[in-house]
């Protein structure tokens, strides 16, 4: 081998290791790495940490089988065929705060233009998925739309009719398990999840610029047991909640939100529907310690077929920038309210005093920064005004592939973030 040539093969090992070497936030996608092989088709085994996987076509973890992503893998997908990936088996994306589990698209094409995503599809979990876990785990830019020859479409798979938007992750057996924490949803068509089944942990999430007409930070159909907590959904186009026992499916949906924060939702769906928590056909719901501020109405509730009657709402914080958002917030017909709310009456009563967040943010803009920060200054009226005295469903935990994932404990102060330490 010629010495130049082995100096260009030197100098491209070198470009690859430098790349998994950093987060992948911000990976260096050179030509050396744009060149590397691709997957497509079945998958399964691990995919090993800091590793880079092009997807180039829908994959599939088979029935009976795993595929566990480690910690740091980037995977990208090709925006002219808009992968969905299908999962039968089980799947276990274990990123760390340091070094997440990054589903995306090339840098140069995360653009403005594509701000609202389309460009993959989505995770779709079978009936046979027994347990998925996505943790620090980053999903943006999917939420394409299905088409006649779509693998979900021909496997009968989410709606299984084309045309429909996926979601980042639609989950669907009843008897299954689901956890995601830490994880970031953002840049999507229209929902960020899409359940229907299953024991299930949402906590510690963000959700912020999804939805172009639509779309929910956590949808929740029957078949479901739900803990979701501290959790942040920032300007979602609909509902950040929208709890539902709709699907005649066993169990009835049971679900504990408590101690999220919810700003400037619904505001971009100016419809019945648009809001920041929707309850729905009979749902059993507890509501607790939510922060909602500047979001459009607050729990709103399907007034032909109300909430189980054992639903319990309390300890829930209402803020309004303006006069229009604070008269949403008052109690009706369809607007539920709780024991020991706190609810603004006035514009800018009650604020929550966020570290760094303008309160006067237009509340139908769809733009997050990243610099934000949302944990409570002293003095905040959040502070002290949760409760604890309920009992989550899943106060030991889920079990999947072996480790156990808490559903943490609630807080004695309102909303997802409490005092810095």
């Amino acid at each position: 081998m010629k010495y130049k040539n082995i100096l260009f093969y030197a100098a491209l090992i070198l470009t690859i290791v430098a790349g998994c070497k950093k987060a992948n936030s911000d990976v260096d996608l050179s030509e050396g790495i744009i060149g590397s092989g691709t997957v497509h088709g079945d998958v399964w085994g691990i995919w090993p940490k800091g590793s880079i996987q092009r997807v180039s076509g829908d994959i599939t973890v088979p029935e009976g089988k795993t595929l566990v992503i480690e910690e740091g893998v980037l995977v990208i997908m090709d925006t002219l065929v808009k992968p969905e990936v299908i999962v039968k088996g089980n799947l276990y994306s274990m990123g760390t705060p340091e070094q997440p589990v990054r589903f995306t698209i090339e840098e140069n094409y995360r653009t403005d233009s594509r701000k609202f995503g389309k460009q993959w599809g989505g995770i779709l979990a079978a009936k046979s998925c027994a347990e998925l876990l996505l943790d620090n785990t980053i999903l943006e830019y999917g939420g394409a739309v299905t088409t006649e020859s779509s693998t979900s479409v021909k496997l009968g798979l989410y709606k299984a009719v084309s045309g429909e938007a996926l979601p980042a992750l639609w989950y669907s057996n009843v008897n299954g398990k689901l956890v995601v924490n830490n994880c970031i949803f953002r840049n999507f068509n229209e929902d960020c999840t899409y359940i229907e089944g299953g024991k299930i942990i949402f906590s510690n999430n963000k959700f912020y610029t999804t939805g172009i007409t639509g779309g929910e930070g956590i949808n929740i159909k029957s078949g479901c047991i739900a803990d979701v907590s501290y959790n942040l959904f920032y300007s979602t186009n609909t509902n950040a909640l929208k709890l539902s026992n709709s699907g005649e499916r066993t169990p009835q949906a049971h679900v504990i939100a408590y101690n999220n924060t919810m700003l400037n939702t619904g505001w971009r769906r100016p419809t019945v529907k648009g809001g920041s928590v929707w309850v729905e056909a009979t749902v059993f719901v507890e509501l607790h310690n939510n922060l909602f501020a500047n979001t459009r109405f607050g729990i709103k509730r399907d007034t032909k077929k109300v909430e189980d009657s054992r639903s319990v709402i309390s300890n829930n914080l209402y803020y309004g920038f303006n006069q229009t958002t604070v008269d949403q917030f008052q109690p009706a017909k369809d607007i539920v309210s709780g024991a020991n709310d706190v609810i603004s009456t006035k514009a800018g009563e009650n604020d929550p005093k966020f570290v760094s967040y303008p309160l006067n943010t237009p509340m139908d803009s769809p733009d997050f920064n990243t610099s934000w920060d949302f944990h409570l200054q002293a003095g905040s009226p959040a502070l002290g005004k949760g409760t604890t005295a309920f009992t989550r469903n899943f106060p030991n935990g889920l079990e999947l592939n072996g480790n156990n994932y808490a559903s943490p404990a609630p807080s004695s102060f309102i909303g997802a973030f409490g005092t810095k330490n």
